[in-house]
C-alpha cells in the first residue's frame, strides 16, 4: 500500500513550504536516502531525501505549489500500485483517446479544471503565463491530475504556434505612461519566501516582546594584540576574528547567567542546557542566523572553523535546516560597516541578542595606570526579553562578557 509522503518541516520555524523541482518522477524508483524533491522554505532551498523505498507512484503537488506542513506532496507505493487520485474521475477521465486524434493541435488540446472552470495550474505556471502572454487554456498539463506547470509553459513559449490557433487581434495602442505623482516612479519589488518570514518573524518579535537595551563598550586592547599573536602562529591560516572571541565570551557567560539563555513560552521560562550561538549572516537582501552549536565547551579555533564554515554556506546556498535551528543566543555585528552602535530585534523565542558595532581607538583610562591613552574600544547594545531578563540580570551578563574580553586569557582556561 502506497505511503503518503507529506511536506516535511525543514526549519523550526517553517510553517510552509513551495514545491520547486521534483527530483524523481512519476514511475521511478526511490530507495531511502534519494533526493526526491527540491523545496523551498522560509529560510533557504532545500533538497529533500526520502524516507521510504518503493516506486513514486504519484505525484500530488506540483511545481510551484505551496501547502503547510503535513499536507500530502506525493505517495510511494509498490510498483504496478495505482494512485488513489484525489480528483473525480467523472470530471477528468471523460475525454479519453477515442475522442482524440493525431492531427490534435495546440489550439485542441485538453485542460484540466477546478470545479468553477479555473483552468488548474500551479501558482509559479500562472504567473509565467501572465508574464509572457501566453494563455493557459491552450496548453495540456503534464501535472498530477492534468495541472499545468512551469515546464509545460515554458515548452509552449518555445513552440511556434499551429497555422489555425492564433486568434486575431485589434492593434493596440501602446498604453500612455502613468502619472508619477510627488514620489516619482515607484517600483514595487516581490518579497521571496525567506524575507517574508524574516519580515513577519521581526515584527511578531517587536509586538510580543518587550524589549529593553543596555549599552556599553568594551576595551578591546589586549584583545586586539592576542589576535595579532593569534595571527603569528596561524601562519598563512586563518586566525579568529574578532568576532568569534565575541562568540566564545558570550557563551562562557551564557554558562553563568543561564537565564540568557532561555526562552519565554507559554507564561513559562525554559532554561536550556547547551549553549548555541547563532550568528547573523547577510545573504541574498535576507538575514540568515546559523548556529554554533555547544559553543562554551568549543576552543576559540574551533568555533572560528564553525562560523567560517556556515557563511559559506549560507552564501552559497548550501547551508542545511539543523545548522538554522536550535539557537538559545544571537550575536550581530555591524562592526565591518562601521556602525558603532545599534540596537538589534530579538531573534524569538530567544531571551537575548547582543549587537557588536565597530572597533576604535579612542582617548580612555588605562585600567592599570590610569592614564589616559588611546585605547581601541568597542560599542555593544544586548537586547533583552523583559519577561525573562530585568535589568540587573542583563547588566550583570553583559559585564561578564566585557570582562573576558578585556581579558581574553581567561577564556582559554
Amino acid at each position: 500500500m502506497a505511503v503518503d509522503v507529506v511536506m516535511p518541516r525543514l526549519s523550526d520555524s517553517m510553517e510552509e513550504g513551495t514545491i520547486l523541482q521534483w527530483l524523481k518522477a512519476v514511475g521511478d524508483e526511490v530507495k531511502r536516502g534519494d533526493e526526491l524533491v527540491e523545496i523551498e522554505t522560509d529560510k533557504a532551498n532545500m533538497t529533500y531525501e526520502a524516507t521510504d523505498e518503493g516506486v513514486l507512484v504519484e505525484i500530488v503537488a506540483g511545481e510551484g505549489d505551496t501547502l503547510p506542513i503535513g499536507e500530502v506532496i506525493a505517495r510511494i507505493g509498490d510498483a504496478g500500485e495505482k494512485p488513489r487520485g484525489t480528483q473525480a474521475p467523472a470530471k477528468v477521465e471523460a475525454p479519453q483517446a477515442a475522442t482524440r486524434t493525431e492531427t490534435r493541435t495546440a489550439a485542441t488540446k485538453t485542460v484540466q479544471a477546478d470545479g468553477d472552470g479555473r483552468v488548474k495550474a500551479s501558482p509559479i505556471a500562472r504567473r509565467m503565463a501572465r508574464d509572457l502572454n501566453v494563455e493557459l487554456s491552450r496548453l495540456e498539463g503534464s501535472g498530477p491530475g492534468g495541472r499545468i506547470v512551469k515546464a509545460d509553459v515554458e515548452a509552449a513559449v518555445g513552440e511556434a504556434p499551429a497555422p489555425e490557433a492564433p486568434r486575431p487581434e485589434p492593434a493596440r495602442a501602446a498604453p500612455a505612461p502613468s502619472p508619477e505623482g510627488a514620489k516619482g516612479e515607484v517600483q514595487v519589488i516581490e518579497l521571496n519566501r525567506l524575507q517574508q518570514t524574516v519580515a513577519r518573524r521581526m515584527a511578531e518579535s517587536k509586538a510580543t516582546i518587550p524589549h529593553f537595551y543596555l549599552e556599553t563598550e568594551i576595551d578591546m586592547t589586549a584583545a586586539v594584540k592576542a589576535r595579532a599573536e593569534l595571527k603569528e602562529l596561524a601562519g598563512e591560516g586563518p586566525a579568529p576574528t574578532f568576532n568569534d572571541m565575541i562568540v566564545k565570551a558570550c557563551a562562557l557567560a551564557l554558562r553563568q547567567f543561564p537565564r540568557a539563555n532561555g526562552s519565554y513560552r507559554d507564561g513559562h521560562v525554559e532554561l536550556y542546557a547547551r549553549v548555541n550561538i547563532g550568528v547573523a549572516v547577510a545573504a541574498q537582501d535576507a538575514l540568515v542566523v546559523p548556529t554554533v552549536f555547544d559553543a562554551d565547551r568549543k576552543p576559540l579555533g574551533e568555533i572560528a572553523a564553525d562560523t567560517r564554515t556556515l557563511a559559506q554556506k549560507v552564501r552559497d546556498g548550501s547551508i542545511t535546516p539543523p545548522e538554522l535551528s536550535g539557537g538559545t543566543f544571537t550575536v550581530s555585528n555591524l562592526g565591518m560597516f562601521g556602525v558603532t552602535n545599534f540596537a538589534a530585534v530579538i531573534n524569538p523565542p530567544q531571551a537575548a541578542l547582543l549587537a557588536v558595532g565597530a572597533l576604535q581607538p579612542k582617548p580612555a583610562a588605562d585600567p592599570e595606570t590610569r592614564r589616559v591613552t588611546v585605547r581601541d574600544m568597542m560599542g555593544v547594545t544586548l537586547a533583552c526579553d523583559h519577561r525573562i531578563l530585568y535589568g540587573a540580570d542583563g547588566a550583570q551578563f553583559l559585564a561578564r562578557v566585557r570582562e573576558l574580553l578585556e581579558r581574553p586569557l581567561s577564556m582559554a582556561l
